[in-house]
């Protein structure tokens, strides 16, 4: 058949572009616009070959063969068919298993049945020789496509390279057209807008575990404004001073801070006698009055609740075909949904439920929070070795959901002024 087919093992081409762009081949370095890379990739490919595309084959590894939400927007594009192999962690390092084997057995099955007259590999490994030989006696043309390597030279087999038919090199103009480096600039996401209150969260102490530690003897921690949902400073305890912060040592759970003051442990300020955790999405103390969810909490509807079936079917496209999977982002989405389906009325006299959801930050309604958790599950947050979202990334979710509901919040302001 006068067609050509393009095989992309998705390990060796993004992993070298971000060798390329990025000066190693950790894929976390690198943004990928998938759609642009696709279309790029047809149409280079068509090109070349001078025969209409079949279809686009995506060989790529995820943690127990589950789709990530890179690979749940691929499957959804137009002539693209995503596989997918095994990807495990030895000695610190992720590794792909089934990848090639499957990208053989394509290859070979695509010639063998004459689906079609060229095929396009975008690889650099040598186990596909055999099946780069099984298709040339078939009698398909193969091009073999390389990324431009970062040293100038070869990334590629060189049995691979001597028995392709046709070759050519993804030059870097190529690649920056759908990949670019992320900018090394925050710990929680890539994106360049200012997030001072994800700072403030990742600058949170964790207390030491055991008695007789170096905090006991470190000099008296500088003392760490709280930051506010529009990145200002919180407000400050009723004495007026800033709440000092213990020692650094990461990021705090409400665990760790509900064992501060344990007989031998280290012991932390004083707080308000009417103060509680801030356990959402900050640290240290804030005013609450009890540990108890109020009535006003519990009685906020949940997005389910908010959402018809038309509404759950359409966000279910959008998170396959739009959303990212970063976590702030993530918090984002699920609050800018929310706030649009949650009911305004009664919001001028401050019994509406963005008021009393305002009223609870930064602490998420837990009805809510659990939700959010859930929803931010599908996009391959969980750590796998024990199903729970990393608490770095709870933090970003959080912090994007208050992020969201702050901007809409005070762009409704603004509109009612004017």
């Amino acid at each position: 058949m006068d067609r050509c087919v393009v095989l992309v093992d998705a390990g060796y081409l993004l992993g070298a572009a971000a060798s390329l762009l990025a000066g190693e081949p950790s894929r976390s370095r690198i943004t990928v616009d998938h759609a642009a890379l696709v279309q790029g990739l047809r149409e280079l490919a068509e090109a070349d070959t001078g025969r209409p595309l079949l279809r686009i084959y995506w060989f790529d590894g995820a943690p127990d063969r589950v789709p990530q939400p890179e690979h749940r927007r691929l499957r959804v594009m137009s002539r693209v068919t995503v596989r997918l192999g095994a990807l495990t962690r030895s000695d610190g390092r992720w590794a792909q298993k089934g990848v090639d084997a499957a990208m053989h057995a394509e290859l070979t099955e695509l010639a063998r049945n004459r689906a079609c007259s060229d095929v396009v590999l975008v690889t650099g490994d040598g186990d596909l020789l055999p099946g780069l030989m099984s298709a040339k006696e078939h009698g398909v043309a193969v091009h073999l496509w390389a990324v431009q390597a970062a040293d100038g030279d070869y990334n590629q087999s060189e049995d691979l390279v001597a028995e392709a038919d046709e070759r050519r090199v993804l030059d870097r103009v190529w690649i920056t057209r759908a990949v670019r480096a992320k900018e090394l600039s925050g710990a929680c996401s890539p994106t360049p807008l200012p997030r001072p209150e994800i700072a403030a969260i990742l600058s949170a102490p964790l207390p030491e575990s055991a008695p007789g530690t170096a905090a006991e003897h470190a000099p008296q921690a500088a003392e760490v404004p709280h930051s506010g949902r529009n990145g200002t400073a919180a407000p400050r305890a009723e004495s007026g001073a800033t709440v000092p912060a213990p020692a650094v040592k990461g990021i705090p759970t409400p665990k760790d801070l509900a064992g501060l003051g344990r007989p031998g442990g280290p012991q932390p300020p004083q707080p308000p006698a009417n103060a509680t955790l801030r356990w959402s999405s900050d640290k240290g103390w804030i005013d609450r009055g009890s540990l108890t969810e109020s009535a006003d909490a519990a009685s906020l509807p949940t997005l389910a609740q908010l959402t018809s079936a038309e509404q759950r079917w359409a966000d279910r496209e959008e998170d396959i075909t739009a959303v990212g999977g970063d976590p702030f982002e993530v918090g984002q989405v699920f609050a800018r949904r929310w706030m649009a389906r949650v009911p305004r009325d009664d919001s001028e006299n401050g019994s509406g439920p963005l008021q009393r959801l305002a009223r609870e930050y930064p602490r998420i309604p837990h009805r809510i929070d659990g939700e959010l958790l859930r929803y931010a599950a599908r996009f391959g947050l969980l750590a796998h070795k024990d199903d729970q979202i990393d608490e770095h990334d709870r933090y970003a979710i959080r912090a994007g959901f208050w992020r969201e509901i702050d901007v809409s919040t005070t762009a409704d302001q603004t509109s009612a002024h004017d």
